[in-house]
This record gives C-alpha cells, structure tokens and sequence, in this order.
C-alpha cells in the first residue's frame, strides 16, 4: 500500500484520531480589542435568510459576517507591515501544501496557571528539546497554555493597562523562526503575542518577526490537552480569500491512537 492508502485505513481502523482544535464561532465568541483610536475586530453574525418557510420553502440558509480575525483564524504575512512585500503573502497566494504538516506542542499550561503573563522563552524550548529533541524545520509549533477553558472576559483578561494573557517573547519567536526554520506558530490566546506584547522591542514580536519571514499564525486555538508533544499532523486550510490578511477555520490534528 502507498502512503496515503496506509493513512485512510488507518483513520477507518480508528488508528488515527482527529481532533478538532477550533472553538465554535458565535455572536458571543471575544475578540480582539484595540485602543479606541484604532479600527476593531468584527465578532461574528449569523442572518437567517430563510427556513423552510415563505422565503424559501424547500431549504435553510443564512448570511453571515465577521472579520477575517474572528475566532478560531489564520493569519497570514500580509497581516503585519512587515510581511506586506512578502511573496505568495495574502491567503490565496499561500501554497496549498503549507496548510498541511507536522506539530509539536509545548506545553506551557502550568506556568500560564500561575502567571497570566507568563513568557515562552528560548530557555523553555532548549528545554523541550532536551526531552523531545530538536524542533523539526518546517513545522508548526503551538504553544498550549490551557487559556482556551476561559469564557467571557476571562479570556481577553482585560485590565487598565490593557489585557494580560501568555505569549512568546522575541527571543524566543526569534530562535523558532530563525535557528529551527518553523512554517508557523499557534496559541489558545486571542493572539500569537502575549497580552502585552506591545512592550517588547519590537512591539509585537510574534507577529512582526513571523509575518516578516512569511511565516504563519494560528489564535483562538482548543484542545491543545489533546496532543502530543511530537508526532500529530496539523490540517489548517483558510478560506480561500483573494488578498486576504487571514481567515476564520477550521483546525484539525491527526493524532496516532494513544499518543495525547
């Protein structure tokens, strides 16, 4: 058997387990939120156009609306000012093979319990790797803090000085993209960059330095518990938008039976 006909007998045998990583999109879902002089993030809208009714005896459908950065979404490098000039950018351009590949999960849920700002570090992945060993090139790394088990405004943590939630820091974000060559980065927050990730230098790390290298996010990811350190596949595919910044999705892993 090929590869592929291994992998379809071995999902039909329960072999292979899929695990979906999506929160489920609703008018209540938080999003992200911007100081006021800014434009903000669209939450989702469901219309109903018709329901086996007089609009439309035969069928159910509805409108909806949102921004490309609502819920569980993709971002892509034309997102930030440093991936503008980025070839193959926007979401259409990306190739399709990008949306599919290897993941490995760092698990960060404990310090993230103690500490709401709690930083992924180069220290935490040397020592990741000192158990798992290195991070593969070409990989999507997702940081798991367990944040995605928040609702309402526990989730955005906002505060004062605005809202407070784990994330990488440059050094980190820098060692992933540069030294170990990953495809992109996720988190269950509603960013790739901690909460206040507008006071490392530079503001926004994960996002300027990712985007930059056309690099790729994933936010507002659950289940994260689910996965193994090493060894799932991630499935991400975007909607197809024509010189889209990102999109909202859904997030699949393919986790051999046993491993989470």
């Amino acid at each position: 058997m090929n590869a592929l006909t291994q992998m379809a007998t071995a999902l039909t045998r329960g072999e292979i387990e899929v695990v979906d990583l999506t929160h489920t999109l609703d008018p209540d879902f938080p999003v992200i939120i911007l100081p006021p002089e800014f434009g903000q993030c669209a939450r989702f809208r469901m219309e109903e156009v018709s329901a086996y009714d007089h609009r439309g005896p035969a069928w159910k459908w509805h409108n909806i609306s949102m921004s490309e950065h609502t819920g569980t979404h993709f971002d892509a490098p034309v997102h930030w000012v440093s991936g503008r000039n980025v070839a193959n950018g926007a979401v259409d351009e990306i190739p399709a093979e990008a949306f599919i590949g290897p993941v490995c999960v760092i698990d960060c849920s404990e310090g993230a319990a103690q500490d709401d700002d709690f930083e992924l570090t180069p220290e935490i992945i040397a020592e990741w790797e000192a158990t798992n060993g290195r991070i593969p090139e070409n990989t999507w790394v997702l940081m798991r803090t367990d944040w995605s088990k928040r609702r309402g405004a526990d989730y955005l943590n906002m505060r004062e000085d605005g809202p407070h939630s784990p994330g990488p820091t440059p050094e980190a974000i820098r060692l992933l993209v540069e030294e170990r060559g990953i495809r992109g980065f996720g988190t269950e927050t509603v960013g790739t960059d901690a909460g206040q990730g507008m006071h490392y230098a530079p503001p926004y790390p994960a996002h300027y330095i990712l985007h930059g290298n056309g690099r790729y996010g994933l936010q507002c990811l659950t289940g994260l518990d689910q996965l193994p350190a090493t060894g799932a596949m991630l499935i991400c595919p975007p909607l197809k938008i024509r010189n889209g910044t990102g999109s909202p999705l859904r997030v699949l892993a393919l986790v051999p039976k046993g491993a989470s």
